[in-house]
């Protein structure tokens, strides 16, 4: 296995380990190459796509977390960064603002944009 793939396998396993108290059923998926519906299992309505790379691409990263979320059917999507020499917890976590909004509302009980309250 190369050094980057490595690195990746090494923070997936570590992000599942963080999320584990909060989602037991959180597990790393099979690759699906074109088809990909996230690095993650177990985060119901999520695609999360996450990356241990040396230069960060949040744009890029989240691009491929919306992929993922249609191709998943999932309702909400985020890329988790690594950020070097940081622990696990304080990776980035990175979404549009309107999916933030939305999840934040959501979270309040607030009615979505367009949904009668």
């Amino acid at each position: 296995m190369n050094r980057p793939r490595v690195a990746g396998t090494r923070f997936e396993s570590a992000v599942v380990a963080f999320l584990e108290p909060w989602f037991p059923h959180v597990e790393r998926r099979a690759l699906h190459g074109k088809l990909d519906r996230g690095d993650l299992l177990g985060v119901v309505g999520w695609a999360l796509e996450l990356k241990a790379e040396r230069a960060l691409d949040p744009s890029a990263a989240l691009r491929e977390a919306e992929v993922a979320a249609r191709n998943s059917g999932a309702t909400w999507c985020a890329a988790i960064l690594k950020r070097r020499s940081k622990p696990v917890g304080e990776a980035l976590v990175v979404m549009t603002l309107r999916q933030w909004a939305d999840l934040v509302a959501f979270a309040d009980g607030l009615p979505l944009p367009g949904e009668s309250a």
